[in-house]
């Protein structure tokens, strides 16, 4: 069941790259209004978190950021047709460090929970029930 959790983890989360990318041109009136930027900087950290959950080993728990970066990059730079969806503008620039900077940190908050379950692992004596 763990591996289907992922795998479903891993598919949300390159159609939500797909989808942050079709978004992040986005214009209300006259004004620029870069919503695949939001919408990244809340659904990775929380794919992130999620996969922590199905397994806190650090490839595991960073799966849904790398998953992130292929979709966003292949379809960002040789998008469908030759296009490139993320074209060289100070919104692309954001999408990409929001998504990296927000996916980073909830990896490094899952690796920090890993570390200290493990620790608390290693002082627990061997004869004792898990609490």
């Amino acid at each position: 069941m763990r591996v289907a959790v992922l795998a479903v983890l891993l598919v949300d989360s390159a159609l939500l790259a797909a989808v942050e990318l079709m978004f992040q041109p986005s214009y209300i009136g006259a004004v620029p209004a870069p919503i695949g930027t939001v919408v990244v900087a809340v659904t990775l950290p929380w794919l992130v978190r999620r996969a922590a959950e199905v397994d806190t080993a650090p490839a595991v728990a960073g799966s849904p950021i790398l998953v992130w970066v292929l979709v966003t990059g292949v379809l960002g730079l040789a998008g469908p047709g030759g296009d490139a969806l993320l074209p060289g503008t100070w919104q692309s620039l954001l999408l990409v460090i929001a998504g990296l900077a927000t996916g980073l940190l909830a990896w490094r908050r899952a690796l920090d929970l890993h570390d200290t379950r493990a620790a608390g692992e290693r002082s627990r004596p061997a004869g004792s029930a898990r609490g």
